[in-house]
């Protein structure tokens, strides 16, 4: 953008800075990070630092309830929190379990995967930060026992000197005795190892590990029981009483288990949150809840679980001048750019709509947000209204703006371009945050695919197929939709676990699953390996799996990508969080959103189970050669290269053709700025011809041709009015 551009040029050129309207798990990068506002709940956030110094001091595990309605910005307090107090303890998320039974293994996964990340300003990740701070500790207790040896330096050692020099150590202090002292310590001495660290995360994080990973580690067995879990996630406690806190943040509890009469399994989750808080030392758990779900829940959790409640914190309504606040922190990064500057820090909206939108003084932060977009795109169809046809915007501003409350709400397309938005911002941060597919469970892998296919109108979705075994929750069977006799079932088996001898027990069950005749077609999802010819498992499953109607399918990482951000939006939507331009979206919504947006139709584990078909291309144009998103090691067959030039430009023209759709106008270079950076694989030439194409078929146009780059201003070919 020019240099010089006045605020109302900024406006009309780029996207409305109020459109982020949703917090996300801290640990993941966001496009934008949301700006703060210190006033706004800074006495929960005072209460919480207060209880994260008890614990600090005395070491003991506190709890926190954080309840408040949807739109009253808990998931973004476990952010701010996090970014406000991270050089004071270690902080980890962890997303909604998806099975009772695995409970304390999720939790030490998702502790594990938190723990390596690298916080901001920091070299290392915490869970390097954690040991050195174990060691440090160890070394202050040395001294005090008048131990010579520098405990530091036993990172050098010979590692079975390191773990019998530590188990002595804790056994002098008359520490609680460590769970399986020998192999934890020596998973710690892997840590520092370049080559091991992978691995040994990996085992901390509860993964079912290959016979060839574990001999490298010098280990017998992975985590594969719920107490190796717990005992494990103990260990983080008992190592390091001396070290600062570990924030345990539960978040998305709409989406955690569900018993059988389909309420939320929270007693579970207040079990664990027992067992922590008095057997456990240095940590902090916050557990963010809905307040109607607490309130609905709360008296059905037995009294001596809610006992170990230490705090209930209520998420307040802010005042109208913490609103006006709010406006002014995204406004601010279009106030920084403007030549001259704006004489009021919310310019162009007016503080007055805030009084008249919310009678009581009161709201919640998002619909403060959702007020000021609203007021921002009223006022962005004003200037474009107005503005010359060389660009230039209208000296002067509207006097009113219609308030949002009396606004229709917008047409069907608007809403689908502005879905489409959101889809693709989800799988970009998805493209960017899951690299493999055992990022995940097979249980979350499983919980993903049901969602997928309840949204695809697979219907009598019956889990757990594989019954009456540990992998039960890696299976379910479902009616596809429009199957000629209506008795056929298919089941699904989805493990990625690499033990030969758990993929032994899985064949066995599909085993039994077919001769008890519980599904016509069962499908094994697995993209791990299936083992040597000669191992039992590997034979059972050739007798199974290559026999129709039987299948192996293999999935790609792009098809778990897409899976996961689909999932994403779904526990969203069960939040009441779920928000697409100004509306909040539910989930039949979300559903109905996704089948008309084709978010499924490039996901070749769904073609593969026949539940979508890959769109075809345009005979009618040619299309660029575009190296293939399809891994070369994929066992679908990749598309050809016309085909995925197609793909690649269909995506690109319908997420240019979804910001113009959903602005009024928009500057023709942040419409290719932001398209390279949702499409790292194009370049922006790419952009250019794919806006070349849409100018042509005359669905866009460009109201200022011959204007400056920086000013050219693109619209719907609709909106335009000659």
């Amino acid at each position: 953008m020019a240099d010089m551009a006045s605020i109302d040029d900024l406006i009309l050129r780029g996207t409305n800075p109020f459109d982020n309207l949703r917090s996300v798990n801290f640990w993941h990068r966001q496009k934008d990070p949301e700006p703060m506002v210190e006033s706004i709940h800074q006495d929960a956030m005072s209460v919480i630092e207060a209880t994260l110094e008890q614990v600090a001091r005395d070491h003991y595990t506190r709890t926190i309830i954080l309840d408040g309605d949807s739109g009253s910005g808990k998931t973004y307090l476990l952010g701010r929190l996090k970014r406000a107090l991270n050089h004071r303890a270690f902080f980890v998320y962890i997303p909604p379990f998806p099975q009772s039974d695995y409970l304390w293994r999720h939790i030490l996964r998702y502790t594990v995967d938190s723990l390596v990340q690298v916080p901001s300003g920091q070299k290392y990740s915490q869970l390097l930060l954690w040991l050195k701070s174990v060691l440090l500790a160890l070394k202050q207790r040395s001294l005090k026992d008048r131990i010579k040896e520098n405990i530091l330096d036993l990172l050098q050692t010979d590692r079975q000197q390191f773990i019998k020099r530590l188990k002595d150590i804790y056994k002098q202090a008359g520490t609680n005795s460590i769970y399986n002292a020998d192999k934890f310590f020596g998973i710690l001495h892997d840590l520092t190892d370049a080559k091991l660290y992978p691995l040994a995360c990996e085992w901390l994080r509860a993964d079912d590990l290959s016979e060839e990973s574990l001999e490298a580690l010098r280990l017998k067995s992975s985590i594969d029981t719920e107490q190796a879990a717990r005992e494990v996630l103990a260990n983080f406690g008992r190592v390091a009483i001396n070290t600062q806190p570990i924030v345990l943040c539960f978040d998305q509890l709409e989406s955690i288990a569900r018993l059988p009469d389909g309420a939320l399994d929270l007693q579970s989750l207040f079990n664990i949150n027992t067992k922590i808080h008095d057997e456990d030392k240095n940590f902090l758990i916050v557990i963010s809840i809905l307040t109607n779900t607490w309130e609905h829940y709360k008296n059905r959790i037995d009294q001596s679980h809610r006992a170990r409640i230490d705090r209930e914190i209520p998420l307040r309504l802010i005042n109208l001048e913490q609103a006006e606040s709010l406006w002014a922190s995204r406004l601010n990064g279009l106030h920084r750019q403007a030549q001259p500057q704006p004489t009021s820090l919310i310019y162009p909206l007016d503080s007055h709509q805030l009084a008249e939108n919310f009678p009581g003084d009161r709201t919640n932060p998002r619909d403060a947000l959702r007020l000021g977009r609203d007021m921002l795109q009223a006022y962005k169809e004003w200037l474009m209204q107005t503005a010359g046809t060389n660009g230039a915007a209208a000296t002067h501003a509207p006097q009113s703006v219609e308030p949002a409350a009396q606004r229709p709400h917008p047409p069907a397309t608007e809403l689908l371009a502005a879905f489409k938005l959101r889809w693709r911002d989800e799988l970009t941060k998805m493209q960017d945050s899951v690299t493999r597919i055992r990022h995940f469970t097979s249980l979350e892998l499983i919980e993903m695919l049901k969602e997928a296919l309840t949204a695809l109108e697979a219907s009598e979705i019956q889990a757990p197929l594989l019954e009456r075994t540990k992998f039960a929750g890696y299976s379910f069977s479902y009616q596809p939709p429009h199957l000629p006799n209506p008795a056929d079932r298919i089941g699904i088996v989805w493990t990625e676990d690499q033990g030969m001898d758990n993929f032994f027990r899985v064949m066995e069950a599909c085993q039994r699953v077919l001769e008890q005749n519980l599904c016509q077609a069962l499908y094994l999802i697995r993209a791990e390996g299936i083992g040597k010819p000669s191992l039992k498992g590997h034979q059972l499953y050739r007798q199974i799996f290559t026999t129709i109607p039987h299948r192996h399918l293999q999935p790609d990482i792009a098809s778990v990508q897409c899976l996961a951000a689909y999932y994403s939006l779904v526990k969203d939507a069960r939040e009441g969080d779920l928000v697409v331009g100004s509306q909040t979206i539910g989930l039949k919504q979300l559903q109905s959103l996704a089948q008309q947006a084709q978010i499924w139709h490039d996901c070749t584990l769904l073609q593969a189970l026949g539940m979508v078909t890959a769109l075809e291309p345009d005979p009618n144009r040619s299309e660029e050669l575009i190296v293939p998103a399809i891994s070369p090691d994929s066992p679908f067959p990749p598309l050809p290269d016309l085909g995925n030039g197609h793909r690649l430009s269909r995506q690109v023209e319908d997420y240019l053709l979804s910001l113009v759709r959903t602005h009024p106008v928009i500057g023709l270079q942040t419409l290719v700025q932001n398209s390279l950076r949702q499409f790292p694989q194009v370049d922006e030439v790419f952009v250019n011809q794919r806006m070349n194409y849409l100018q042509e078929t005359k669905q866009i146009q460009i109201l200022n041709p011959n204007a400056e780059l920086a000013a050219r201003l693109v619209c719907w070919q609709d909106n335009f009015k000659h």
